[in-house]
């Protein structure tokens, strides 16, 4: 049966939607996040205290954004299935919560006034946030391109039989 479009017995399927970020909330997690980053670096630029100190807290900060883009797609890639190790999933939790206390750990042993602490606490824990999110947002555009693509591969192989 041919499926010719005239014909009484086609069915037209609407061709399916891929949903997208809008371009103002990816311009606002893109502007969050490099904000966020330029508090941190900012605040640790100008900490008073040690060398040492600003260089072990640089990178904690560091260590914590790494474990957080670990972490969410650790958890966006077992969200519908477990496609990992039982054992990878210690290793990721483990490395965002050890990242996080040895961070915390750093901050609460640093001889800097308590506004400076305070300070910190605050753009690193907006950082970790704003990771999240970017990391969301990155993922979700990565996937409307893979299913994109697919529909595309589809569309031209349907046209090509």
């Amino acid at each position: 049966m041919s499926s010719d479009a005239s014909s009484p017995f086609s069915v037209s399927m609407p061709a399916p939607v891929v949903r997208r970020d809008t371009r103002a909330w990816r311009a606002q997690v893109w502007i969050s996040f490099g904000l966020a980053a330029m508090l941190c670096a900012t605040g640790l630029a100008w900490l008073p205290g040690q060398d040492l100190d600003r260089a072990f807290m640089v990178m904690g900060y560091l260590f914590c954004l790494t474990s957080a883009f670990g972490l969410s797609k650790f958890i966006r890639d077992n969200e519908k299935r477990r496609s990992d190790t039982p054992g990878w999933k210690w290793v990721v939790w483990g490395g965002f919560f050890l990242a996080m206390a040895l961070t915390a750990w750093g901050l609460w042993r640093m001889e800097v006034q308590p506004v400076w602490k305070a300070y910190l606490v605050v753009s690193w824990l907006y950082l970790i946030s704003s990771v999240f999110t970017l990391a969301k947002t990155l993922r979700d555009a990565h996937e409307a391109d893979v299913l994109e693509a697919r529909l595309q591969g589809r569309r031209e192989a349907r046209d090509e039989a």
